[in-house]
């Protein structure tokens, strides 16, 4: 019971408030690059098969989690 009586409601509201922020802000960017590329990026990874593109993509995708874990814990 010591457990559950040092969470504290604030905690919680606050941790679900910035999780939909963070994959907010990733959806965005995703939404950004898709438009600012000259070619699809999903026909390119689907159907093509571009795995260099792909592990591009991913590894922003890391990155911008990072950052934006960083800012939201700062």
């Amino acid at each position: 019971m010591e457990l559950f009586a040092a969470v504290q409601i604030a905690e919680i509201v606050s941790t679900i408030v910035f999780s939909i922020l963070g994959i907010l802000i990733l959806g965005f960017c995703w939404w950004l690059i898709t438009k600012l590329s000259p070619f699809p990026i999903i026909k390119e990874i689907e159907t093509d098969q571009n795995t260099s593109l792909a592990i591009l993509i991913g590894s922003v995708f890391i990155a911008l989690s990072i950052i934006i874990a960083a800012v939201i814990l700062s």
